[in-house]
């Protein structure tokens, strides 16, 4: 009953259904365009163009646009698109999943609905797994795109900024999923908006999408670096602040627990650290190490904030008195703490910028892919990407002969049995394809050939272009090729002369992968176009996916039937039995990548409002309006903090004048006396007016053009500073927030909430940084902005050593205590050095 309800109501037919009447269409103009000209044929582009730009909407022109690119194809590739791949093109324009066999003409599909979405001139790219493949697409499909007018981009890594900021400004952009990832996490840290390579990301096809969307979804793309804060920094600051005293180099206030040093503790400071001025922009990081050090050692305190546990500092939870495993104090101050201790500083490399592929394609307007596995993970590609699973028919009936397992026993006696096939199939030239799940699979299989004198190609999944060449061979008499079952996707294997006659290319499966949809992908490689062809796998009652299921009482089954290690038994209970396996690993699997995406999706809502904030003052003519809103909340904040007590007179306001004088204004401007008989509100008013008219001062003494360029510099360096520290905090406690479960407490809440408080402090750290600098850093003439941190993009499928540049500075020193280039006679710091 449910198997006919299930054909009566098959999404899949009602979809092809639709699409079918595409094709229709689409080939109701095929005699139309078989009489037009090159040139007429070429014009049709300006004309479908001018036809978008009047109001008319791609799906529109979709069948007319669809028979353009299949006439261009045939006269310019000498190919020409079938009935089928028009429908799979279709699916592709809905921003769906098409799910065409191998050998079906992907990379050909893909160019309509390529071309259709380039029309309106906001660029369409088509991702590849590696760099070979797009360069190898580019250079084919690329004649047929130019061909009819448009523009084809290549982005590679080997590429400069401005090769690239070209590659993505072409029509028809060919790339792979890292390079992408890459290049917006890039995006996000340049200093001038010019920099920037990408515009806004609109369409996209992706080829394997399954590869992409899935397997390497759970990697993260990393910038990582070195930021300007070393660990020796902080022990040389430890070392220093150790030598102050409280009151004559330092003032404490309890009501907040903030530090700021005197005038003598500045001095000093200047005097042990070789420097001319603390407050020089060439000297924030330096500055800031230091306020941090003595943050740790006047208002954090062993056994109350904190605890030091196997060489480790933890927080302690300050409401609860809980120990916060995994958590770390974010902008230098557990670091500060760590020196402190006398610990080793930890995270000199640290976490630049970090995006999964999941939330960078869930950007694009709109996304398709093509594969030729898809329907098994069909759930999991329209609940995260919103993306349905179109299975588009084959040109022609498969013809293949796809054979039932054969299972073994013993891992030894299957390995036997597969070399001995192999040997066979090779002694009368029909060509072997044999996929297995480990390089260490390949090994085993490669010793017995060598023993049976059997030449064969060994590949493993690093997809390099030497590897698609061979894969490509593998179709060739008698060739004989042992391949992870991954390896060479993308590439067809086109059968060689005789090859049919003799049974077509045999895949051979050495053991079941955890993943259905990586055994289909390798018993697709053979019957492409309806050749002929053969699969087989072999499995052995030792293999990890039948151990986990119950293979110790088959065993025994096997035994006591007198069966020996070199007889195998096909049963058809046993292959159900694997399938039923493999479908609860597939639900595992994605309940763990949906999971990743949730801690994720914490991340993205915070990197999307700093990259937007970022962004804003990029493109700004004007950020001041931005600084001085900061400046107010600041100010609005230490003065509710300082006037807590119900009665003015115990009012901390000896402490917010220190700490005005620290931030804001002239050491000595602001007396107690001053701020003595006001509201709150009267005092908060009162500030304010005084901080904007040392603004407006400040702005005098220099030109504004220049003054907006500072203004700049400080945002950029509070934000990109904050955020590399708070990525860094996010990391550390997202790797032991699991350690809560342990408490009853689910990982997900307890990561969100505390998430999002550090996402609050950060933000208010942002104010307080680019507020104190805008108002007391020093300003240089040849003023440039500076990346905080060095960093390179981190391939997720490579380790070792991650070399990173140093910033390089450059800046003109003018001593505190030299004559004020202003010829008034005083010394700098007592005139425009009192920035």
């Amino acid at each position: 009953m449910l198997s006919v309800l299930n054909k009566m109501f098959d999404p899949n037919k009602r979809d092809l259904k639709r699409l079918e009447k595409i094709a229709d269409q689409t080939e109701a103009f095929a005699t139309q365009m078989e009489q037009l000209s090159d040139t007429d044929l070429t014009a049709k582009t300006a004309e479908f163009q001018q036809r978008v730009n009047n109001g008319e909407s791609l799906d529109d022109i979709q069948p007319e646009a669809f028979a353009v690119v299949r006439e261009a194809a045939r006269r310019v590739l000498g190919l020409y698109p079938f009935r089928v791949q028009i429908v799979g093109a279709a699916a592709l324009h809905e921003g769906n999943i098409a799910e065409m066999k191998t050998g079906e003409g992907k990379t050909l599909t893909s160019t309509l609905a390529v071309y259709l979405n380039a029309l309106d001139g906001k660029g369409a790219h088509v991702v590849t797994v590696n760099e070979y493949l797009a360069s190898r697409d580019a250079q084919e499909m690329g004649k047929l795109y130019e061909f009819l007018g448009l523009t084809v981009g290549l982005n590679l890594n080997s590429l400069s900024k401005d090769e690239k900021r070209d590659a993505y400004l072409a029509d028809v952009t060919y790339t792979t999923n890292n390079e992408l990832g890459f290049d917006y996490l890039r995006d996000n840290m340049v200093l001038y908006s010019e920099h920037k390579v990408q515009r806004p990301l609109h369409y996209a096809v992706i080829d394997e999408v399954d590869s992409i969307l899935i397997d390497e979804a759970r990697t993260p793309l990393i910038i990582s670096g070195q930021a300007a804060k070393s660990a020796e920094l902080y022990r040389l600051a430890n070392r220093f602040v150790m030598t102050l005293k409280k009151e004559e180099d330092f003032a404490y206030d309890e009501t907040t627990k903030g530090v700021t040093m005197t005038e003598a503790g500045i001095e000093k400071a200047e005097q042990a650290f070789g420097i001319d001025n603390l407050f020089d922009l060439e000297h924030v990081t330096l500055n800031h190490t230091i306020n941090q050090s003595l943050k740790a050692h006047v208002s954090m305190h062993v056994d109350v904030d904190y605890v030091v546990q196997e060489g480790e500092v933890v927080i302690v939870d300050s409401f609860t008195g809980r120990l916060m495993k995994g958590r770390r104090y974010s902008d230098g101050l557990h670091q500060a703490i760590e020196a402190k201790e006398g610990l080793e500083v930890q995270n000199e490399s640290m976490t630049l910028a970090t995006i999964t592929f999941q939330n960078y394609f869930r950007m694009y307007d709109k996304l398709s892919g093509m594969t030729g596995t898809a329907k098994t993970e069909e759930e999991e590609f329209r609940n995260i990407y919103n993306m349905n699973v179109v299975a588009i028919p084959t040109n022609r009936p498969i013809s293949r002969d796809d054979r039932p397992d054969l299972i073994f026993s013993s891992t030894e006696g299957k390995y036997k049995a597969v070399a001995d096939d192999i040997k066979e199939r090779h002694k009368k030239g029909q060509p072997v394809l044999v996929g297995t799940v480990a390089i260490e699979t390949s090994e085993i299989i490669s010793n017995f050939l060598k023993k049976y004198g059997v030449p064969h190609n060994v590949l493993n999944a690093k997809n390099h272009g030497r590897e698609a060449e061979i894969i490509e061979q593998a179709g060739q008499p008698g060739a004989v090729t042992i391949a992870t079952n991954m390896a060479g996707r993308g590439t067809d294997i086109k059968l060689g002369e005789g090859v049919q006659e003799v049974g077509g290319l045999a895949v051979v499966g050495t053991e079941r992968h955890e993943s259905r949809r990586i055994d289909n992908q390798l018993r697709g490689r053979s019957g492409r176009q309806g050749d002929a062809g053969i699969t087989q796998f072999y499995l052995s009652l030792e293999d990890e996916l039948m151990r986990r299921f119950g293979s110790e009482q088959m065993k025994g089954m096997m035994t006591k039937l007198g069966m020996d290690d070199e007889t195998p038994i096909q049963s058809k209970m046993v292959s159900r039995s694997v399938e039923s396996a493999q479908k609860r690993v597939e639900g595992n699997n994605f309940d763990s990548r949906k999971r990743l995406l949730q801690y994720d999706d914490v991340l993205r809502q915070q990197r999307e409002i700093i990259y937007k904030e970022r962004n804003d003052v990029l493109e700004s003519d004007n950020v001041r309006p931005v600084l001085e809103a900061m400046i107010e909340r600041v100010i609005e904040n230490a003065v509710a903090i300082h006037t807590t007590e119900e009665k003015q007179e115990d009012w901390a306001l000896k402490a917010l004048v220190d700490y005005l004088g620290a931030n804001f204004l002239p050491e000595d401007q602001l007396t107690v006396s001053d701020l003595e008989g006001k509201s709150a509100q009267e005092l908060t008013d009162f500030i304010k007016t005084e901080v904007l008219k040392r603004y407006d001062e400040k702005e005098e003494e220099m030109s504004e053009e220049k003054m907006r360029e500072f203004e700049k510099v400080v945002l950029l360096r509070a934000i990109d500073t904050k955020w590399m520290d708070h990525i860094d905090a996010m990391d550390q406690l997202r790797h032991g927030i699991h350690l809560r479960a342990y408490g009853q407490n689910d990982p997900l809440r307890e990561y969100q909430a505390e998430g999002f408080a550090m996402f609050e402090e950060m933000v208010n750290a942002i104010e307080a940084d680019a507020s104190k600098y805008v108002m007391k850093a020093e300003i240089r003439n040849n003023l440039e902005r500076e990346e905080v941190a060095k960093g390179q993009a981190v391939n997720p499928k490579e380790d070792g050593e991650k070399q990173v540049k140093k910033p390089v500075r450059r800046s003109v020193n003018i001593g505190r205590n030299d004559p004020c280039p202003c010829g008034s006679g005083k010394k700098y710091k007592n005139c425009h050095g009192q920035e």
